[in-house]
């Protein structure tokens, strides 16, 4: 298998249950290597478990949106979704992958 490239993500999710027990979790992983799709572009399989707060934590499974360039042959993706539900709550979350290749030539 011809080995392509994994991007960092790490971020946090909103804060939910605002009224009760208002808090938030952080996650940080690495994405699947990159999946081609259509207009010769690629994706990203993303999975993760954030931290835990009072005893539980959120899982997420996604996807990536395709690559955006951002100079030097180098590119991100963006995740714009929302993690399972777990004690009877979830949470929203937008992070954009770390760059790929940030040291290469």
């Amino acid at each position: 298998m011809r080995q392509s490239h994994v991007h960092e993500v790490l971020g946090s999710v909103k804060i939910e249950q605002l009224k009760t027990d208002p808090h938030n979790h952080r996650f940080a992983t690495l994405t699947s290597q990159g999946i081609p799709v259509s207009g010769n572009n690629h994706i990203h399989e993303l999975r993760f478990c954030t931290d835990f707060y009072e005893d539980h934590y959120h899982e997420f499974s996604g996807k990536t949106g395709v690559a955006l360039p951002v100079g030097d042959g180098r590119h991100v993706h963006f995740i714009d979704s929302v993690t399972f539900v777990r004690e009877g709550h979830c949470h929203e979350f937008k992070a954009a992958t770390l760059i790929n290749d940030p040291i290469g030539d």
